[in-house]
């Protein structure tokens, strides 16, 4: 049984410690995350999603009788050395945490650590790697579990798992994907780590790429793109930023969205109209290739419409043009 800190901030990171703890092959020692952060409005604190499981997981444990698993939400890592140095961890295990870790702080890990990356190594190594393969349309992406290593995923890959995309998915359901399989790849790796049976594989250099934060103007759709492209851009970035327009200066979310399959000849009209809508596909989008079919949309402050409700609450949409 490995004694384990596990690091983890978002909502992602969630369901792999939960299942780590109940599989019961390993002692989670502590869980570091993100400090706590003010809401949008008002001033109150609110706890990374990862404390927030880890306050259930200790509820349940006490009434079993166990002790509660410590909670680190430091500002710099530096602050907590001496108490995860108490705690005599010998694995770290990180998935979105945030953060990077300096060489002091891994040094407390005999057997060092490992992280959670959700692409190919070594492609797509950095912040965004599921909108990554989303924008360049991918036909496989895949997880990494890798060695934690100085330079940003970079380390040896300890396992991989490869799926298919079929040009449907949103960075939301990949997201979802990682998080249930997480915690099953998680113990694989580590089970091949106690027993002293774990391969690992060095990177290659060569083709390693990069995709770095996302920005909200990275998030603005270009009407004189293709519609294939802008989908792919919609599909990448919800649900954040938002891939959005404006209207009359009012900027537009939208939220889901198809290729048309259908044939217009308005080869004439300006990328951004709105041709009017399709009891099948939804609102049509003129682009610089082919046409756009909305189904679900946003105006600024306001709640998220399917397409039907959208076109009852705005009259004349029809020849608009975005911007």
């Amino acid at each position: 049984m490995l004694k384990i800190l596990y690091a983890g901030s978002p909502v992602i990171a969630v369901k792999p410690l939960i299942e780590i703890e109940c599989s019961q092959k390993h002692q989670i020692v502590g869980v570091l995350t993100n400090p706590p952060k003010p809401q949008k409005r008002g001033k109150e604190l609110v706890s990374t999603p990862v404390a927030q499981a880890l306050a259930s997981i200790n509820n349940e444990r006490a009434k079993c009788g166990k002790h509660e698993i410590a909670l680190f939400e430091p500002q710099k890592l530096s602050e907590i050395h001496s108490a995860i140095q108490e705690l005599k961890p010998d694995i770290l295990v990180c998935f979105a945490y945030g953060k990077i870790f300096t060489q002091e702080f891994m040094s407390l890990f005999p057997l060092g650590g490992i992280n959670l990356h959700p692409s190919l190594l070594p492609r797509y190594r950095g912040c965004a790697p599921i909108p990554a393969a989303i924008l360049n349309k991918d036909k496989e992406t895949g997880f990494t579990i890798q060695r934690i290593a100085q330079r940003m995923d970079s380390g040896n890959i300890l396992l991989q798992t490869r799926f298919c995309l079929n040009g449907t998915e949103y960075t939301e359901d990949i997201c979802e994907k990682v998080s249930n399989e997480g915690g099953s790849l998680f113990l694989k790796v580590l089970e091949k780590i106690e027993n002293n049976t774990i391969t690992e594989t060095v990177q290659n250099e060569d083709e390693a790429t990069y995709f770095g934060m996302l920005k909200k103007e990275d998030a603005c759709i270009n009407w004189k793109d293709s519609a294939e492209n802008i989908c792919a851009k919609i599909r990448a970035f919800e649900p954040w930023p938002g891939a959005y327009t404006t209207i009359d200066g009012t900027p537009l979310k939208i939220h889901r969205a198809t290729v048309s399959t259908k044939c217009f000849s308005k080869e004439s009209v300006e990328p951004g109209t709105v041709l009017g809508t399709d009891n099948e596909e939804g609102i049509l989008f003129k682009t610089g290739d082919g046409v756009l079919a909305v189904q679900n949309l946003q105006w600024q402050a306001k709640k998220a419409m399917n397409c039907k409700d959208f076109i009852n609450g705005a009259r004349n949409f029809a020849g608009l043009i975005c911007n």
